[in-house]
């Protein structure tokens, strides 16, 4: 309805403009628009009855929605009617104004004078045409065409033609000349310029409606050319010159005559006129008031509804309820409100989700990552600035040989046999602090040795620890160290290797010479020296021999330690290769007694039968000593050695274990004992156990060297091996 009266309003407008829409539509147009406008008025009714049902039902955005239609309405309203009383003042005074006597005066002259100048002009040509005339007094027919052309150029003219007295063309020059057929003059104008000598006329001024009526507009100026002779029987000729008249006066011209004619026109329907514009402006002010106010009642409907989505909106997430909105599908700002109401709605449902997801990864990860610290071989001890224990793993735990969780919250220097540990530690992380901001240091490393546990305490004297700390946020900071005694055993091992190596090549090429030169020397000197000199001399030889050979055994077992053949891993029967060394080891030849406990259920292991052989040879005899001495310097019962295999599904793994009743190892010898010619016989060579230790490395299985205690008392040593299956096997 508001398109149809603005459609309506426009049509009324042009109307007033145009004289003949104006008599022919003018009065249904009004007709129409004061329909459109009691319509408007019907519905600006029937919505205001709706607002006020609204606001008495109480209605959430009833009150918004009446200020904001009372808002437009008079922002509409008070400025229509400010415009509409100065329009129409402005109106009545202007069309009274249009209608003076001195415009019309000014106009009649006008008029007056546009005439005079253009009759001024065409006699003007016409004197001018007949001057020009007299160049063709003395020129035949035949070659009037030159003349006319340079005729045609003094005057300035479009065409020019010369017509005899039956009006024929004679000559022509311009555009006449490419005409077959030229306007000819009439009789009448033929016998005019007889009885005148000449006459003009104004063309294309009709035709004011043409396009281009400025440049159509000329004169046509017709002359008698005058004759040299005097006679009835010469035959009249006449000259026509076309001129175009300048088109700016021309415009001019045509301007005023079309000013005074609708001014003429306007005076005679004042009153009319006046009525109309009023009208229409009376019109056009009831349907802008009243399309102002629908208009203001729907946009505030439109802005109230986006504010109740919002009010739902909001009462929902107070409640919890983070499930999508609704939206306004509008392009302006409320609309942009609610999609964005809706937006953040969704974002706080993806961000609790998100929450909660991030919840179940932080104690997955916690669970991870204390599933990787349990199981680290590293250890690993949170402490804070005061080297109070804030956490630790199970790793720290095995390194350090005590119970570290039941020490958290404790300082480090309180576990037993850690306070010079705990001192140095503290003492780096102090430096570090210092040294930190000029070095750019992100951590420190050191290498530590830690002290020997009370006795019965296994296996802390000479373990060898590489430590790492660093700086954790809140000022915490993280230990992180290895036990690195085996690697420096390995070492050791691989250093008296090479020293094995040298020593057999250097010291065995001159024991064969010193043992023949000996056995030469008693063999010369045999009968030829006294009896008493003699046996000293035998005595002597047998010594420098006795002693080479312990020389070159000494050397093979160095020897035979650095030159230990790779092991050829092979299916082998465990229990069955240790059955077949006990035969050895029976009572008819043993001195100690050796007991053997093998777990029937054993799957084969990978294994060398020829070195596993050589390894239980030597532990079965290490035992055998370490027993008999012990029986020997304490005077006690010798027990027999023990040997024992056992499965352990879990690990996938074969136990084999040797065990004596010995005096077991000193403290300062435990955690070195797998190191070349370190041992506790008065004669051995310390290459026993160290070969063990190079086999089982060859096999991959791990050894493990502990004193028996009991009653905190030592009771023996035992040591143990630890074998892959061999999972093929049985499979």
């Amino acid at each position: 309805m508001c398109a149809i009266a603005l459609v309506l309003l426009f049509l009324l407008t042009q109307a007033t403009n145009n004289r003949d829409l104006y008599e022919r539509n003018f009065a249904w147009l009004v007709s129409v628009n004061v329909l459109v406008a009691l319509a408007l008025l019907a519905v600006l009714i029937w919505g205001a009855l709706r607002l006020v049902m609204r606001l008495k039902r109480g209605r959430f955005g009833s009150r918004l929605l009446l200020k904001l239609a009372g808002i437009f309405a008079v922002v509409g309203v008070i400025p229509g009617l400010l415009i509409y009383v100065v329009s129409y003042q402005f109106v009545s005074r202007s069309i009274e104004s249009w209608f003076d006597v001195r415009v019309e005066g000014a106009l009649a002259s006008g008029v007056s004078l546009a005439r005079v100048t253009l009759d001024t002009m065409g006699s003007d040509i016409a004197s001018k045409t007949r001057e020009s005339s007299t160049q063709l007094a003395h020129v035949p027919d035949a070659a009037a065409g030159l003349v006319l052309d340079r005729i045609k150029d003094q005057l300035g003219a479009s065409d020019m033609v010369l017509w005899n007295a039956s009006g024929q063309p004679v000559a022509s020059a311009g555009q006449s000349r490419f005409s077959l057929n030229p306007d000819r003059p009439t009789q009448q104008q033929l016998r005019t310029v007889r009885q005148d000598r000449t006459t003009y006329q104004i063309e294309g001024l009709d035709d004011i409606a043409s396009a281009n009526v400025e440049d159509n507009v000329r004169v046509k100026a017709l002359v008698l050319v005058n004759s040299p002779t005097l006679g009835l029987l010469v035959e009249p000729r006449f000259l026509q010159a076309t001129v175009s008249l300048p088109p700016a006066l021309v415009a001019n011209a045509i301007a005023v005559q079309e000013a005074n004619r609708e001014y003429q026109e306007r005076a005679l329907a004042r009153g009319g006129l006046r009525r109309m514009y009023i009208g229409t402006l009376t019109l056009s002010l009831f349907l802008a008031v009243f399309g102002a106010v629908l208009l203001a009642v729907l946009l505030g409907n439109q802005l109230v509804r986006p504010l109740l989505l919002l009010a739902d909106g909001v009462r929902e997430v107070a409640s919890g309820n983070l499930s999508p909105k609704a939206v306004i599908q509008s392009s302006d700002e409320l609309g942009g409100l609610t999609r964005s109401f809706a937006t953040m709605t969704q974002q706080l449902a993806d961000a609790r989700a998100a929450v909660e997801r991030s919840m179940g990864d932080v104690d997955a990860a916690r669970a991870n990552l204390q599933t990787i610290l349990d199981n680290l071989t590293s250890g690993v001890i949170v402490l804070d600035a005061a080297g109070i224990i804030i956490s630790s793993n199970p790793g720290a735990t095995r390194i350090l040989r005590a119970p570290m969780a039941a020490f958290e919250d404790k300082p480090l220097a309180d576990v037993p046999g850690l306070a010079e540990f705990a001192a140095a530690v503290q003492g780096h992380f102090d430096e570090f602090q210092r040294e930190r901001s000029h070095h750019g240091l992100d951590h420190w490393q050191q290498p530590f040795e830690l002290d020997a546990p009370p006795a019965g305490v296994v296996g802390t004297q000479g373990t060898s620890l590489v430590a790492r700390g660093a700086e954790l946020p809140e000022g915490t900071r993280l230990l992180v160290f290895d036990d690195i005694s085996e690697i420096v055993s390995a070492q050791r091992a691989q250093a008296w290797g090479e020293v094995a190596r040298r020593l057999a090549h250097e010291i065995k090429n001159p024991l064969t010479p010193i043992q023949l030169s000996a056995e030469r020397l008693a063999m010369k000197l045999e009968g030829k020296l006294p009896a008493q000199e003699e046996a000293v001399l035998n005595k002597s030889v047998r010594t420098i021999v006795d002693q080479v050979d312990a020389m070159k055994r000494l050397v093979n077992e160095f020897r035979d330690y650095a030159r230990l053949p790779t092991a050829d891993l092979q299916s082998l029967d465990l229990n069955a290769l240790i059955a077949d060394v006990l035969h050895l080891y029976g009572s008819e030849n043993a001195t100690v007694t050796v007991e053997a406990e093998l777990d029937g259920r054993n799957p084969h292991i990978r294994g060398d039968a020829q070195q596993l052989r050589q390894v239980i040879h030597n532990l079965l005899q290490n035992a055998q000593d370490a027993t008999q001495q012990a029986a020997e310097t304490s005077a006690v019962p010798v027990k027999p050695v023990r040997i024992s295999t056992v499965l352990n599904s879990a690990s996938n793994r074969v136990r084999l274990t040797v065990s004596d009743s010995g005096a077991g190892f000193p403290t300062h010898i435990l955690q070195r004992a797998f190191e070349p010619y370190v041992t506790t016989k008065p004669r051995g060579t310390g290459l026993g156990l160290a070969v063990v230790k190079k086999i089982a490395d060859e096999h991959g299985a791990r050894v493990d060297l502990v004193n028996r205690v009991e009653n905190d008392v030592v009771k023996g040593a035992q040591v143990s091996l630890s074998f892959h299956l061999d999972i093929a096997s049985a499979l």
